[in-house]
């Protein structure tokens, strides 16, 4: 559909560290493939999603979510005729900055933060774990990803101008990232609101009536199902209904991006960038769906009991962690003690809890406490 807006791999700004060609992958794949070896990666498998470890083995994680997300992507930017590649790498990397416990752990974190004027967030998190904290190679530090898949980091969900944050301001500030970068923030829509609905279901803490009544778009899909499988369980008829709003979701993710191009009249990439806003967009009648989605999901999944209880827990043993590397550097290893002594402290102590997992941070938390 969109094939003269793909991003081609050849056009790239590169990297930040010169590297010679590979003859048999592209730089995007290189990037991918090195997103995917990297330790923060793998972490994400011990990342809270929702609902905590423990609670249930079916429930998402970090990573599995973020699995849904890339897949979700490549369907998209291959019916759109983008560079799937480039998607593929952004979409496995959205996630990589993201802190122990979810988004209770990333806004205490950025609490603290801010009792020292500074704060914390998880795309700019990422950045600096793909730029300085994985060292895999003696010729660089990071993994020296192109500047496309940096640049789609720091993008994931918003754009700026420049001096918003000067420290990104070698980013493009004032120009949208590539269309395939924009994609990524809505896949990530679409594969959380299913998979929360999923799991809201399991966990008891919605029904499937309740999402009808919530959300006419299953409701419509919930009668087809019941009149074609009446003798289904209700578990199969929920998993025909998910199957065929998935599919609702990404169909608008594919037909609304491809309508707001058409009508900016946009040609190239380079269109693309200059663009005053983004061009990734659901199609009207999605964009409703997924907000009464998440309207309903935010009532009674992420302020359901079992939820909120994880989460004081979680930020409550968070600032006290915090408080206790604070207090004194040399109780973190030695790689960050080090670096506290020519970093601000408070940064250090955030990118070190930061980059916990769950387990692990319950582990340090218990033998500190205990």
């Amino acid at each position: 559909m969109l094939g003269p807006l793909r991003f081609s791999a050849e056009t790239s700004r590169g990297r930040r560290y010169p590297e010679p060609h590979h003859p048999y992958r592209s730089e995007f794949v290189r990037d991918r493939d090195r997103i995917i070896h990297s330790r923060a990666f793998r972490r994400l498998e011990a990342k809270t999603q929702v609902f905590a470890a423990g609670v249930s083995d079916h429930f998402r994680n970090r990573l599995t979510h973020t699995i849904e997300v890339t897949q979700m992507a490549r369907t998209v930017g291959a019916a759109l005729g983008l560079n799937q590649e480039l998607v593929e790498a952004l979409a496995l990397v959205h996630d990589i900055g993201h802190p122990p416990f979810a988004h209770a752990g990333e806004s205490e974190l950025n609490r603290q933060m801010q009792r020292f004027g500074d704060g914390f967030d998880h795309n700019e998190h990422a950045l600096r774990i793909v730029e300085n904290f994985e060292q895999r190679y003696a010729r660089f530090p990071g993994l020296n990803l192109t500047f496309e898949v940096r640049e789609g980091i720091v993008k994931h969900s918003k754009d700026f101008e420049r001096g918003d944050f000067p420290a990104l301001d070698q980013y493009l500030p004032g120009l949208r990232p590539p269309l395939e970068a924009q994609l990524i923030d809505l896949a990530d829509e679409v594969a959380y609101n299913a998979a929360d609905l999923d799991d809201g279901i399991s966990a008891q803490l919605i029904h499937m009536d309740e999402v009808a009544a919530a959300v006419p778009a299953f409701a419509d899909l919930l009668e087809a199902v019941q009149t074609q499988f009446p003798g289904a369980s209700a578990h199969e008829q929920f998993q025909e209904c998910l199957r065929g709003l998935i599919d609702r979701l990404a169909s608008g993710l594919i037909e609304g991006t491809a309508e707001a191009a058409v009508r900016a009249g946009v040609e190239s990439s380079d269109d693309v960038r200059a663009w005053p806003e983004r061009l990734a967009a659901l199609s009207p009648d999605c964009a409703t769906a997924s907000a009464q989605i998440k309207q309903l999901l935010h009532a009674r999944v992420y302020a359901s009991e079992i939820i909120e209880q994880d989460r004081l827990l979680a930020t409550g043993r968070i600032a006290t962690l915090f408080a206790y590397f604070m207090e004194d550097p040399a109780r973190m290893p030695p790689a960050y003690t080090e670096k506290a002594v020519d970093h601000p402290v408070h940064r250090v102590v955030c990118d070190y809890i930061a980059g916990m997992t769950d387990v692990f941070f319950d582990r340090t938390y218990t033998q500190i406490f205990s």
